[in-house]
């Protein structure tokens, strides 16, 4: 083996995704150093309890509950603890130091991703986190990167692997939502309480995290949009399948123009994909994000979203760039927030819905549902109808629209809620990728 400088990396966290880095690193540290051109010195793990039980054997000497001087001590600190504290503190202690910083904290970047950036602009340090956003997928140095030169117009991706597994399924299968969510916990897909994932909170740290890359623009967790994939049923599935679409959990970051302004919408919800769209060939708990550039056009990257090892092999290539950064010297590439632009809400995007009503079967219902999403700035594209009962029947309406703007659509549904034709507004689903 060539003789390399040394590097001394510590590791924080050893879960499912810390210990499958610790393990590489060990095991395939010569190939690293040769890509790397710096001998990559595994310092030490810190971790809250040295003698829990760990999926991978590795070294106990390796281990300490000390992670300040385990810091202080390194070349490049690798953040996988998760949560905001003491992940926050430990990432600026590591930048004070003059580390560079591998992490794969989507909440943390998500909610103080500014203030660590320019934290470490000050020293001239990096921090990598190509894991951040979905899993093993390399999507954080392509957009930074090798789109650099061009303009991002929009992204749509499956971020969450759970989210995706379960519509998959229910999909494929016919299956009701909780027997799904109750085969991904015992496999391991879900949490025992599932709620970041159902109900879009892990997709929307995600978003933000790309939007702000994609956009040039600092965007905050509190302005991304968010629904889950709760209120989703066995029968909305089979009218998406009927009409040509696929439900889909989407984080999607777009550019619009707002009176004139140039602003950026960024959001999460369950959404109809039409088949022919490469997303709706997403299946299982993997992750795919559709890029559509300027210059570049339509871009898919697509793999495993999550994943104990997955995951490392995104953490350890950050490592492998952030110890060339050091071999080769200067400053970190900092992150580029320079176009600031607006985040709008959600009332000003535009696209088609599908609107679904229970109604009475009665003369004149189909005219005044008609009528009051006409005066609501709504046309109707096309209606399907069922009817169920005997003695008191109830009529189904699946109403497919025009593009409309999304505040328009919501007060006419709103005015469809009030309406005396009107038993129930079963759901509202936007329809992306056409």
């Amino acid at each position: 083996m060539a003789e390399y400088r040394r590097l001394r990396v510590a590791l924080l966290g050893a879960g499912a995704v810390g210990s499958q880095v610790a393990d590489l690193l060990l095991r395939h540290g010569d190939e690293l150093a040769d890509r790397a051109g710096a001998s990559l010195e595994l310092a030490g793990i810190a971790v809250r309890d040295v003698d829990a039980p760990r999926d991978v054997h590795l070294p106990r000497e390796l281990f300490t509950t000390d992670a300040e001087s385990l810091i202080l001590g390194s070349d490049i600190v690798i953040e996988l603890m998760g949560g905001i504290e003491p992940a926050r503190t430990s990432i600026l202690q590591a930048i004070g130091s003059g580390a560079d910083v591998v992490t794969a904290n989507k909440a943390l970047l998500a909610t103080h991703g500014p203030e660590l950036f320019e934290a470490a602009d000050r020293v001239g340090a990096s921090v990598h986190y190509e894991a951040a956003a979905a899993g093993a997928i390399p999507i954080i140095r392509p957009l930074r990167d090798s789109l650099a030169g061009d303009r991002i117009v929009r992204i749509m991706g499956i971020v969450n692997g759970t989210t995706n597994y379960i519509l998959d399924r229910m999909d494929t299968e016919g299956a009701d939502f909780a027997d799904v969510l109750a085969d991904a916990q015992r496999l391991g897909y879900a949490e025992a309480d599932p709620t970041a994932d159902v109900e879009g909170y892990d997709a929307a740290q995600k978003a933000a995290i790309l939007a702000s890359l994609a956009f040039h623009t600092a965007v905050p967790l509190d302005a991304v949009y968010r629904e889950g994939i709760t209120t989703v049923t066995a029968s909305m599935i089979e009218e998406a399948r009927a009409a040509g679409f696929v439900i889909k959990l989407l984080a999607v970051c777009e550019r619009l123009d707002v009176d004139g302004t140039e602003s950026i919408s960024v959001r999460v919800y369950p959404a109809l994909v039409p088949h022919s769209h490469p997303l709706a060939s997403v299946h299982g708990a993997n992750n795919a994000v559709f890029v559509e550039a300027e210059a570049a056009g339509s871009l898919m990257f697509y793999g495993a979203g999550a994943g104990g090892v997955q995951t490392a092999s995104a953490v350890l290539g950050d490592v492998v760039s952030a110890a060339r950064r050091h071999i080769a010297g200067g400053v970190g590439v900092g992150e580029s927030t320079r176009a600031n632009l607006p985040v709008v809400p959600i009332g000003h995007v535009t696209t088609r819905y599908q609107v679904t009503l229970e109604v009475a079967d009665a003369p004149g219902v189909l005219a005044t549902v008609a009528g009051i999403l006409s005066d609501g700035g709504v046309s109707v594209a096309t209606i399907v109808q069922t009817v169920e009962g005997d003695e008191e029947p109830t009529a189904r309406l699946i109403i497919g629209t025009h593009r409309a703007a999304e505040q328009s659509l919501s007060a006419a549904v709103a005015a469809l809620a009030d309406s005396s034709v009107v038993e129930r507004v079963v759901s509202v689903l936007r329809v992306e990728g056409e």
